[in-house]
C-alpha cells in the first residue's frame, strides 16, 4: 500500500517549473508599477523669527503616490544580478508649522515628482517551484521635476540616497511577477536656505525655522519582467 501510495505523494510536492531558463539570460527588460510614500526628517532650529514667533514644523501624515520605472536586469551569476531601474516617483508632503507659544498653524505642500536613477544589487535565493525570494541593495540618484518656487519651502532639485528592498519572483507562464517592498534613505539635505525666489518676504520665517530636510520614501511595486 505504501509503495502505491509514494509515486502519488512524490508527483504533488514536485510542480512543473515556469520558464526554468528565464534567470539565465544574460540581460532582459521589464518595468513596474506601484505606490510609495514620502517623508522628510526634518531638524528645527527653534530660532525667533523676526515678527517675533518660534515655528516648529512636522509632516504628520504619509501622502500616498504612484510610481512608474523600466527595469533592465544584467545576470551576473546564478545568486547575483545587476539591475538599473530609472523611474518616475509623482508624490507630495504636507508641511505642518506650529508656532510655540499661541499655537498658531500655517500649512503648506511641497510636491515633489522624481525622476530617480537606481543601480542595484540583487540576491537572490534557492527557487522553489515557482517562486524565489531575493533581495536588494544600491545606491540611487535623483531630479525633483515638481519644484514650485514662491512657496514657504523649496527643495532643492537634485538628491542621492541608498536603498534596500526585499521581494519574490513568482514564475508565471509567460513572464515574472515580483512584488517588490523598497526602503529608500536620501543624504542629502534637500533645505534649500537661499530664498530670492520668494515674493512674499514673510514667509522666509518658515524655511528659517529649519536646519535640515532628508528624504525618506517607502515605494511597493509590482515587476512585470
Amino acid at each position: 500500500m505504501i509503495a502505491l501510495l509514494a509515486p502519488g505523494i512524490q508527483a504533488q510536492k514536485e510542480k512543473v517549473k515556469n520558464q526554468p531558463y528565464a534567470d539565465l539570460k544574460l540581460f532582459h527588460l521589464g518595468f513596474h508599477v506601484g505606490m510609495h510614500t514620502q517623508d522628510l526628517i526634518l531638524s528645527n532650529t527653534g530660532v525667533t523669527s523676526a515678527a517675533g514667533g518660534t515655528w516648529f514644523a512636522e509632516i504628520p501624515n504619509y501622502s500616498p503616490g504612484f510610481s512608474v520605472g523600466i527595469i533592465g536586469d544584467m545576470f551576473l551569476s546564478p545568486y547575483f544580478n545587476l539591475r538599473f531601474i530609472p523611474s518616475l516617483n509623482f508624490g507630495d508632503k504636507k508641511f505642518i508649522f506650529r508656532e510655540h507659544e499661541t499655537g498658531e498653524e500655517y500649512t503648506t505642500t511641497v510636491r515633489s515628482n522624481y525622476l530617480t536613477f537606481p543601480v542595484e544589487l540583487k540576491y537572490s535565493s534557492f527557487r522553489l517551484n515557482n517562486y524565489r525570494p531575493y533581495l536588494t541593495g544600491g545606491v540611487y540618484g535623483a531630479i525633483d521635476l515638481g519644484r514650485k518656487k514662491g512657496e514657504a519651502i523649496l527643495l532643492k532639485g537634485m538628491d542621492y540616497g541608498l536603498s534596500f528592498g526585499i521581494g519574490c519572483d513568482i514564475y508565471l507562464p509567460y513572464f515574472k511577477l515580483c512584488p517588490e517592498l523598497k526602503f529608500c534613505f536620501g543624504l542629502k539635505n534637500l533645505l534649500e536656505t537661499d530664498r530670492p525666489d520668494l515674493t512674499q518676504p514673510e514667509l522666509i520665517m518658515y524655511t528659517d525655522a529649519l536646519s535640515k530636510a532628508t528624504s525618506r520614501m517607502i515605494v511597493l511595486t509590482f515587476n512585470f519582467e
